[in-house]
């Protein structure tokens, strides 16, 4: 009788749920992002963001048929795709089949787009039936604003028409140093969920691990897990919880 009315649960959930395509983390997550949210991924150098953002989009286009868009202010074309042959995924092929769509913006023309209200990238999203979308990194965009009140109104704004665009979004920050106020100030409560990927040395050996800070409208775990990054891209070992 449990396990009925557990099965029951869980396929209720997956119905509004995007499922990442990261080993392990759905179930940390009740089966996956809620749909049509903007969630947060928040690392140093090193930590894995691009990754785990690429992952969720190869993932959504091979396993669930969602097309996907990235839009990076920092990645080089050619260099991203022959890094990620390094893990099997083949973009350049996706791109080609029209399937995964690439866009290097710089933070003005992003701060155009809002200034649009969406413009190509909406115009793409709606011809392409794009389904999820990254922006990597969302840091570099922050730059633009020198004050605290409108960062946090340009980042009301994005979150806002990236709901209107009907995806489910994956925006990367660098975390370095406690000066990155728009990630602790400005996104921090407009963002549905905040993920924060660690890159530590502790006794002389590197440990990347992953913690879930928030996740509204989902039972998360609340421990950190330690992750590496395979061949196969992320992998996490639930088995290994990690104390700083």
């Amino acid at each position: 009788m449990i396990k009925k009315n557990s099965k029951s649960k869980n396929e209720k959930y997956s119905k509004n749920r995007v499922h990442t395509g990261i080993q392990k983390f759905d179930s940390l997550i009740q089966g996956g992002f809620k749909k049509n949210t903007t969630n947060l991924i928040v690392g140093g150098t090193g930590s894995g963001k691009t990754i785990f953002a690429l992952q969720y989009l190869y993932s959504g286009i091979k396993k669930y048929k969602e097309n996907g868009l990235y839009i990076t202010f920092e990645e080089k074309k050619e260099k991203l795709y022959d890094d990620m042959k390094e893990l099997g995924w083949d973009l350049k092929k996706l791109e080609e089949d029209d399937n995964f769509f690439f866009l290097e913006y710089t933070p003005e023309q992003v701060k155009n787009i809002l200034i649009e209200g969406g413009g190509f990238v909406e115009s793409m999203i709606q011809k392409k039936k794009i389904k999820r979308i990254v922006i990597d990194s969302i840091s570099s965009f922050a730059l633009l604003y020198r004050d605290e009140l409108t960062r946090k109104e340009a980042a009301l704004s994005l979150i806002d028409m990236i709901n209107n665009w009907g995806c489910t979004a994956v925006l990367t920050s660098q975390e370095e140093s406690n000066n990155n106020m728009f990630v602790s100030a400005s996104l921090e409560f407009e963002v549905d969920s905040i993920v924060i990927l660690y890159n530590t040395k502790k006794n002389g050996e590197r440990i990347r691990a992953m913690e879930i800070l928030k996740m509204r409208g989902t039972k998360h775990t609340t421990r950190t897990f330690k992750f590496e990054i395979t061949d196969n891209g992320f992998k996490l070992h639930l088995k290994n919880k990690v104390n700083f």
